[in-house]
């Protein structure tokens, strides 16, 4: 049973475990466990798995919000626990696993109640609130940098890696290229803010677009679904260059977005820690400051490294161009990040999640 919901940060290291499961497990059978009314849904159905069945339970975040809201999601935590645990006594999982966020409360406690082998898994350097009342309810978490162990009780955590799939594993410059249809002579800027966007930096690239195609540069822009079309208002005639090419989101295809890039412009969530790693590409990572801080800490954490160039979001506006022109200029620092990006790969992190879960349900 695989449990995911909340954001896609929650739900694409998910799906890339069930995609290894059956390679390591035959006959194995899938159930997915989402949050009722949440987007997870249709990016189960799109992801091209086979589940052999769906569930929804209640849940709702507690941490940063108001407290009416707070006290609307605790009554349906508490419902959804008792979704969780008629869940579990009907389906008889051999094991579950969970990737974190508050919709995976209630079914943490009812593996708990029921002593059903379980895993969670925590895709940032710092778990949150959530992820550490989670890890008090299960045996195993799994973990994508060793510097995670020390949130947790000593030997509970295992060092997966972040896990990605297929499709992402797999791409090529070559075939990204093609894909894209860049110029193979030209320097590639990827800029991505994750499925829903990040207007601050969707602007100030746009602001500096103009300069940076004049200077050899193209630039694949994923603007995120929400703010497209404020983007291509923003943009105008920036649409009819060949070499700005603007797209709301890129679901299947973000693997071969980050082939084609020589650099890339990013907020730091989770996913950050497995893509720039195992694609060994500059980035320049500029944390959501709105949130809790795990996105800074997995920025400061690949900076430290030499994997990656944090810079806060206040400073962007002023301080992104510069950055971007002496990666750009510069082939010999990129080549330092691609070094030190490669030394922080966790490779196979879907496999040994897989593997993990395997190993849980046959104690």
């Amino acid at each position: 049973m695989i449990a995911a919901g909340g954001t896609g940060g929650h739900v694409y290291p998910a799906l890339a475990v069930a995609e290894a499961l059956p390679q390591l497990v035959n006959d194995i059978e899938l159930e997915f466990v989402g949050t009722q009314g949440r987007f997870e849904r249709p990016l189960v159905e799109r992801s091209g798995l086979t589940f052999n069945a769906y569930h929804e339970i209640m849940g709702g975040p507690i941490a940063g919000v108001n407290p009416l809201r707070a006290l609307l999601s605790t009554a349906k935590l508490s419902f959804g626990v008792l979704q969780s645990l008629a869940l579990l006594l009907r389906r008889r999982p051999a094991a579950v696993l969970m990737t974190g966020g508050w919709a995976n409360l209630p079914l943490a406690v009812a593996t708990w109640l029921l002593r059903v082998p379980a895993v969670v898994y925590l895709p940032d350097i710092e778990p949150g609130m959530t992820i550490r009342f989670l890890g008090r309810f299960v045996p195993r978490v799994a973990i994508t940098m060793p510097e995670s162990a020390a949130y947790f009780r000593d030997g509970q955590t295992v060092v997966t890696g972040y896990p990605l799939r297929q499709d992402r594993l797999n791409a090529n410059r070559e075939e990204a290229i093609e894909h894209f249809q860049l110029d193979p002579q030209r320097l590639t800027l990827l800029v991505t803010g994750g499925s829903r966007g990040a207007r601050s930096i969707n602007i100030a690239v746009i602001n500096i677009a103009r300069q940076l195609l004049d200077e050899g540069v193209q630039i694949l822009h994923i603007s995120g679904t929400l703010d497209y079309e404020r983007c291509q208002q923003q943009a105008g005639d920036l649409l009819q260059h060949p070499h700005y090419h603007l797209y709301p989101y890129l679901h299947d295809d973000m693997g071969l977005a980050y082939a084609a890039a020589d650099v890339v412009v990013a907020r730091a969530g989770a996913s950050v820690l497995g893509e720039i790693p195992h694609f060994a590409v500059p980035s320049i990572l500029i944390p959501y400051p709105y949130a809790w801080r795990y996105q800074k800490v997995n920025a400061d954490y690949l900076e430290k490294r030499g994997a990656a160039v944090h810079l806060a979001d206040e400073e962007m506006a002023e301080a992104l161009l510069p950055l971007l022109q002496d990666l750009f200029r510069n082939p010999q620092r990129r080549q330092q990040i691609i070094e030190s990006a490669r030394a922080v790969a966790q490779p196979n992190g879907a496999a040994r999640i897989a593997q993990l879960l395997i190993d849980v349900a046959r104690r």
